[in-house]
């Protein structure tokens, strides 16, 4: 009997005493994380997911696909502006010109500067990258080979009356006689599109054409024949003289 009495109390005082086993509950949280690492807290963006700053941005697929395909085209193909792919027009531009380009854009044109200390958002290093990844992906060493390419910016003013004779010969096949477009070409002289352009687009373009449009370079205006310096001159002061005085307003003035 004294040993079953023993046996009932002490299963009365193990009733009667609190229970601790879950004291570490509370920890449990604390436990978890440490067993899954940080970096799988739900809701924690991955690496992939943070987002980059625009300044740290040094891809040049990235940065042309951001700042520059929406005017000249997918991989430099050309679009309303200019295929920067265009082997000549890599041959005609120098680094330099084509790094201040992009960075300074072209006044009285719809090229705008790019760089931070001209009133854009790239950084010196991106506009670097840029003008690197244009040259090393699409120019071509031979483009031009066993010619004489004439010059990027012009030396002298060219005579716009020798200009419209230079026009006549080498440009009217396409563009009519008076570059008022033909049937398949637009107007040339448009008061609207000389608005747009500037003196040096102009010249650009008659050296190193539009291949994206069809628009021949300075050598195959006239097969066998290629324009010479002077004469790209001319027609570039032609063209000039064509723009109105006040360009791009296409409406007459009423009262």
């Amino acid at each position: 009997m004294r040993v079953l009495r023993s046996l009932l109390r002490s299963r009365s005082e193990a009733r009667a005493r609190p229970v601790r086993c879950f004291g570490w509950l509370p920890l449990l949280p604390v436990l978890m994380l440490g067993t899954v690492g940080c970096d799988r807290i739900p809701g924690k963006p991955t690496p992939a997911e943070v987002p980059v700053e625009p300044r740290s941005v040094t891809n040049f697929a990235a940065l042309y696909g951001q700042n520059c395909a929406g005017c000249h085209g997918t991989d430099g193909r050309g679009n309303t502006a200019l295929a920067l792919a265009n082997p000549v027009y890599l041959a005609l531009v120098d680094d330099a010109t084509l790094r201040r380009v992009i960075a300074q854009g072209v006044p009285g044109s719809l090229m705008p500067a790019f760089a931070r200390g001209a009133g854009g958002f790239l950084t010196d290093a991106q506009v670097g990258i840029l003008a690197g990844g244009i040259r090393s992906g699409w120019a071509r060493p031979d483009a031009v080979a066993g010619t004489r390419l004439p010059p990027y910016a012009a030396s002298a003013p060219g005579d716009a009356r020798r200009g419209q004779e230079g026009f006549t010969q080498f440009c009217a096949r396409c563009h009519g006689a008076e570059g008022r477009g033909t049937g398949t070409i637009g107007s040339i002289v448009d008061g609207s599109f000389l608005a747009l352009v500037s003196d040096q687009s102009l010249r650009t373009t008659v050296i190193a054409g539009r291949p994206d449009r069809g628009h021949p370079d300075w050598r195959q205006c006239v097969p066998g024949t290629a324009l010479s310096s002077s004469q790209v001159g001319d027609v570039v002061a032609w063209l000039i003289a064509q723009r109105p005085a006040t360009p791009g307003q296409p409406y007459s003035r009423k009262p």
